[in-house]
């Protein structure tokens, strides 16, 4: 069946987004991404959008639709970070934030969300953060927006449960990509004595709870936070 499932992922030209979408190329899925820069990887369909742009975003959408049929499983993970502490942060550093990281999904979702009604099937899965609950200084604006995504996943899982629709947010935690390799040594160890498991993830690992959650075995699961973080954020 996953054939002939068509995926969305926002933001897959590198990083977590782009672990995710080279899982379902994997798995036998048509997957298109959307990127402001750079290409998605091999096997995808590569459109241009930036999620704060509604109109850019449609015109994505349309041509997704017309090359690889209606979008069954949205996957809205594209953000941004302007970490500074609240008493520096500017309007600009925290309306962007949420209108990427939040509004983004908003735009990403209301999109997918007719054909999937049309379908009377449909997987929305949205990329938190630890932070989302955890907290992190320095970082209001960007665990606001994530932990905002739980609010709306529960929210469009009352709307839309009943249509075979599910909505999920998956809160991944340091997970090894360029944002964490540019760190210094000394900060990446002290933040593995944080963490349970000792290390930090793999972008695959990641993208393996994202691909479950997108199958007919996660059908009964809704309105779901599921961490991937290491056992970093346990019980937040």
């Amino acid at each position: 069946m996953s054939s002939e499932r068509v995926v969305l992922v926002t933001g897959g030209n590198r990083g977590i987004g782009r672990a995710i979408a080279e899982r379902f190329v994997a798995d036998g899925y048509r997957v298109a991404v959307t990127a402001r820069s750079g290409e998605g990887p091999e096997g995808t369909l590569t459109v241009r959008a930036d999620v704060t742009d509604a109109a850019a975003l449609d015109a994505a959408y349309t041509e997704v639709e017309q090359q690889l049929g209606p979008i069954a499983i949205v996957v809205a993970n594209a953000g941004i970070t302007k970490d500074t502490l609240l008493l520096r942060m500017t309007e600009e550093d925290f309306d962007s934030v949420v209108s990427t990281n939040l509004g983004g999904a908003f735009r990403v979702v209301k999109r997918a969300a007719k054909g999937m009604l049309r379908a009377r099937w449909g997987r929305v899965i949205l990329i938190s953060s630890v932070v989302g609950l955890y907290g992190s200084a320095g970082q209001i604006n960007y665990s606001s927006s994530k932990s905002a995504l739980v609010g709306f996943a529960r929210s469009l899982t009352r709307e839309l449960g009943a249509r075979s629709i599910t909505a999920n947010v998956v809160a991944p935690g340091f997970i090894e990509t360029d944002m964490t390799a540019a760190l210094p040594e000394d900060t990446q160890a002290e933040y593995k004595k944080n963490i349970p498991a000792g290390r930090f993830g793999d972008a695959a690992e990641v993208a393996a709870v994202v691909a479950w959650l997108a199958s007919d075995d996660a059908a009964y699961i809704s309105g779901a936070v599921i961490p991937v973080d290491g056992g970093l954020g346990m019980g937040h």
